[in-house]
């Protein structure tokens, strides 16, 4: 069996229960060793065997998994975050299928949750934006043209950006050109959760400036939209005592 385990944004305690059940148990752990936190390590029984993903090929990362299964262990592939987000698991999901090799994919809390917790932030404020766009610039991987910046951005909704730190002078392009003004409210959060989080507010104007000036070249999610700066927006409609609900009747 191999578990599929979001290890969370960072924090060791972040991870949830499930997962850490699942570490504990593992005969055999895969962690992407460039992102996930090595203090989750500590909860591997003794004998465990570990291995760096970081430092691996795909093809490699499944041969370890296709000796566990013979050998009747049980394998923890350990993501950052949540796998579901930028974890290449459907290429391994797909190579187990062929192999006939059972697996689950166990939930973890999102580094883009995270940042948003690093600011006290809430993505969705009514009347100033109830979507959020997950994307990434076009990098080694490239991104549906469809998908590109300057489209997503013509939405003005609330957008996080991963894996797109050092190219934040042409992010800011793209969003620019997407109709987002230079003075947009933005935030750089670096690591989010860990011990050595940094967190930044800026404008659309002034990522890449911010960035630089506070040398951060990775490991960090951009934040754009107006929510980032919360001046103005109106109270929930679910709490107002003008409005009735399914458990409330209206007081006024």
């Amino acid at each position: 069996m191999v578990h599929f385990v979001g290890a969370g944004p960072g924090a060791p305690d972040l991870i949830t229960v499930r997962g850490q059940n699942y570490l504990a148990e593992a005969d055999v752990i895969i962690y992407a060793g460039s992102l996930v936190n090595p203090q989750l390590l500590s909860l591997a029984k003794k004998g465990c065997e570990i291995y760096n993903s970081a430092t691996m090929t795909l093809e490699e990362v499944l041969d370890v998994m296709y000796r566990a299964e013979q050998a009747g262990k049980t394998t923890v592939r350990l993501h950052t975050g949540d796998p579901c987000l930028y974890g290449a698991i459907r290429e391994q999901m797909d190579a187990l299928d062929e192999k006939g090799i059972a697996y689950d994919d166990c939930p973890g809390v999102s580094s883009f949750c995270g940042a948003a917790a690093a600011l006290n932030l809430e993505y969705t404020l009514p009347d100033v934006s109830q979507s959020v766009i997950i994307t990434r610039m076009a990098g080694r991987t490239p991104v549906p043209e469809k998908e590109e910046i300057a489209r997503l951005a013509s939405h003005q909704a609330t957008m996080v950006v991963f894996l797109s730190t050092g190219m934040l002078e042409k992010l800011t392009e793209r969003l620019l050109a997407g109709g987002y003004q230079a003075d947009t409210p933005a935030a750089i959060v670096y690591k989010a959760t860990w011990e050595d989080e940094k967190t930044f507010i800026c404008t659309v104007g002034t990522l890449a400036q911010t960035a630089r000036e506070n040398h951060i070249t990775k490991t960090a999610l951009m934040i754009v939209g107006d929510v980032v700066s919360h001046s103005h927006y109106n109270r929930s409609e679910l709490y107002n005592p003008r409005f009735s609900t399914e458990f409330r009747e209206a007081s006024l």
